[in-house]
């Protein structure tokens, strides 16, 4: 994979969701994905991931030199960080903050480091739109690193308020998901939500890489202007989908490159 970080229009990342296995669980292939993304968002073992399986995807992540992302959630196991949960601001912003701690640790511990954040699920959300959780997401990544960049929704409160308190912003946009026309993703559990096709995929994530466009559920043109391209490790397919994907962008003239 790439070297380092690079940026320039034409450029694009492609991030995915690793480490999400849990004990007997198994969930992914994290392996083969290491193969064809430039970033991994990793878990830190509240929505998914054991230290074993967070260890070997870091592990993973550095021997592929891609870069390595603290994929922070709410306490929820059995929901797989997916139900919205009223957590005080303080409390998350704790629960965030030991997250991001204990991802990078490892990391470290495997000759890599945390190099971004990235909310997972219902925190990603939940952020996108309240702005109490989105100060509380940032309050975390301030008092642990104000030189992380945080990747979440362009446009989105967390966004917003991560800008205004200093942090680097990386804009993300989805293959995988459906949008809606103001630029949010369709809720899972509504038809249509998540896109398994690959060859759909790959032509939205084109769209949205060369034209910064993208249809919405609805027919209607929504702008996506990102940095960064995001493939879902638990999507059916996920490997054969990204593959497609990064191979469609290729194929475009983009760039395909870590941001961090």
């Amino acid at each position: 994979m790439s070297s380092g970080p690079t940026t320039g229009p034409g450029v694009i990342d492609l991030n995915a969701d690793l480490g999400e296995s849990f004990g007997a669980w198994q969930l992914g292939d994290d392996d083969a994905l290491l193969g064809v993304v430039t970033s991994a968002n990793i878990a830190c073992g509240f929505h998914a991931g054991d230290p074993l399986t967070i260890r070997r995807a870091c592990a993973g992540a550095v021997a592929r030199r891609v870069s390595i992302g603290a994929q922070v959630s709410y306490r929820d196991l059995a929901g797989f960080g997916r139900r919205n949960m009223d957590v005080p601001a303080d409390e998350l912003t704790a629960e965030l903050l030991y997250q991001i701690a204990a991802l990078d640790g490892i990391a470290r511990a495997e000759g890599g480091r945390a190099s971004y954040v990235k909310p997972h699920g219902a925190l990603y959300n939940r952020a996108a739109r309240d702005p109490e959780q989105a100060a509380a997401v940032v309050a975390a990544v301030s008092a642990y690193d104000r030189a992380l960049p945080l990747l979440t929704l362009p446009g989105s409160e967390v966004a917003r308020a991560a800008a205004a308190a200093g942090l680097s912003v990386v804009a993300e946009g989805f293959a995988d998901r459906a949008y809606r026309a103001d630029g949010t993703l369709v809720p899972r559990g509504q038809p249509g939500a998540v896109i398994s096709d690959p060859a759909r995929a790959a032509d939205r994530a084109t769209a949205i890489a060369t034209s910064h466009a993208v249809k919405a559920a609805d027919g209607q043109d929504v702008k996506v202007s990102i940095r960064s391209l995001c493939v879902h490790g638990d999507t059916p397919g996920a490997v054969t989908l990204a593959r497609a994907v990064r191979e469609a962008l290729e194929r475009a003239g983009v760039l395909v490159a870590p941001f961090a």
